[in-house]
């Protein structure tokens, strides 16, 4: 309210909070139009009886009140007799503190490092490089710990198995290997198949199999492979991409999701390898995938919230089980498992790929190819990294463009959300890093280091660490 106006001058309005779900909680309000986030929170935790107040966010017509209702309706032309639905959603209860600095540079890698990664209960981490070795690190020391070696060429690419006993890695000859983070030795024998080098791997989600077994690998050689990582064979081809198969998605309702160089996104039946639907729209290569489930699939039975030493490992496999299910279904429940992908074309689709053929929307503003694309861990947003330097923000909800970030001065190859879905780190080719606050779209800080090309960025899943790695060979770590 302005120093003018009194408070006959107010305005009031009708309105009723609504679950992004769509479930209407409480009656029908008589608001003023200058009630705050704060106010509205309060609200929103008592009709939904909450024990500690829990921080919301809210929207009218999908646009988020930031301070007061007023900033996001037009006085002049609302009708005041109408109920203004107020869409409230939940937002992280921890809160992940900016990383500042970097606190370890741990040299080891005699090439670049191509991938870094996070185990899922936060205890380990593991990196792939053109050395052809696997490390993990030492993260309480922020040392080398174990250096595996099995592979002959480049390792490409690296996944943690839901559970986080398991760690896959495949190479630039197609060979897939398990390795134990414990103790850094090989799980089973080496397992080929495929004809070229292996592009992406995807485990099947903790809540559809606890044991961690199968794995999914796609390939350059068009194939995708399902693996039985315990017998060490190929259990089924699923076949019919025409090009290089550039990723593989499996997703939690039972499907897996594939972009390939022959323009298409395919949708897979896991359990017998039927071809459900081919996504078609994209104008050149299919170059990255990502679901709203990525990160809940990821993180499986372990809960970022509490401390990994102690967080359920005396629950039964059953409840870890139902813990996982119970989350999934948390994000799906509003508009089911949602998929991204992006393209050489410059563009992204939106796709409701258990339903659709066609896409839901289609995202356009890049100047160059698209590199890399995340949902935020709440299923909101959508950030693409370009060629073209930026970095884009749109609604997940409906494709939306939200915000371009601005600063890096070469192509950015990757962003990672922090797990409060607040924060995002990106790397890129200028060899740095930069963080972005996600509240007011504003570059948070810059985080020079490297010597060169920063390929791979990894927010550790409880929030605390971020990892990268890239052209100068060196890991580092970057904390509060």
């Amino acid at each position: 309210m302005t120093p003018n106006e009194t408070n006959t001058d107010l305005k009031r309005l009708l309105c009723r909070l609504k679950s992004d779900t769509g479930e209407t909680v409480g009656d029908i309000m008589d608001l003023p139009t200058n009630v705050t986030v704060e106010q509205l929170s309060l609200i929103c935790n008592k009709l939904l009886e909450q024990e500690e107040n829990v921080p919301y966010l809210f929207f009218v017509d999908e646009k988020e009140i930031k301070t007061d209702l007023s900033s996001v309706i037009d006085l002049q032309t609302l009708n005041t007799e109408i109920v203004l639905d107020i869409v409230y959603q939940q937002q992280a209860v921890f809160r992940v503190r900016p990383v500042t600095r970097c606190t370890s540079s741990i040299p080891g890698h005699a090439e670049a490092v191509i991938s870094v990664s996070f185990s899922p209960n936060g205890r380990h981490l593991a990196s792939g490089s053109g050395d052809t070795t696997v490390r993990f690190w030492d993260i309480n020391t922020q040392s080398p710990l174990y250096t595996c070696k099995g592979h002959n060429n480049w390792v490409l690419c690296i996944a943690w198995s839901p559970n986080s006993k398991k760690l896959a890695s495949a190479c630039k000859s197609g060979k897939l290997i398990i390795w134990d983070p414990e103790n850094g030795q090989q799980i089973g024998k080496a397992m080929t198949g495929h004809k070229q080098w292996i592009t992406c791997l995807s485990w099947e989600p903790y809540h559809s199999n606890t044991e961690c077994r199968f794995i999914a690998t796609s390939s350059k050689d068009c194939d995708v492979r399902i693996w039985d990582t315990t017998l060490g064979i190929t259990v089924r081809t699923l076949a019919g991409h025409l090009k290089s198969v550039t990723v593989v998605k499996w997703g939690g309702s039972g499907l897996i999701y594939t972009a390939s160089q022959d323009r298409t996104v395919k949708v897979w039946r896991a359990k017998d390898g039927i071809l459900c639907r081919t996504l078609e729209g994209h104008a050149h290569w299919v170059n990255t995938l990502a679901l709203n489930t990525d990160y809940i699939l990821r993180i499986g039975p372990f809960d970022p919230v509490k401390d990994p030493n102690d967080t359920k490992q005396n629950d039964g496999v059953e409840k870890l089980k139902e813990f996982a299910y119970t989350r999934f279904k948390s994000i799906v429940q509003v508009c089911g498992e949602r998929l991204v992908s992006g393209s050489d074309d410059f563009t992204l689709f939106l796709w409701d790929p258990e339903k659709e053929k066609k896409p839901l929307a289609r995202l356009t503003g890049h100047q160059q190819l698209v590199n890399d694309v995340k949902f935020s861990p709440d299923g909101r947003l959508l950030a693409s990294a370009s060629f073209d330097k930026s970095i884009k923000l749109w609604s997940a909800k409906n494709g939306k463009f939200l915000k371009t970030l601005h600063g890096h001065v070469q192509a950015v190859y990757m962003v990672a959300f922090s797990a409060d879905s607040r924060l995002l780190v990106s790397g890129s080719a200028d060899s740095t890093l930069k963080l972005w606050n996600l509240t007011s779209y504003k570059l948070e800080r810059d985080l020079p280091g490297h010597a060169d090309e920063v390929y791979a960025v990894d927010w550790s899943t409880d929030g605390s660490k971020v990892a990268s790695g890239g052209k100068d060979k060196v890991l580092k770590l970057w904390q509060n």
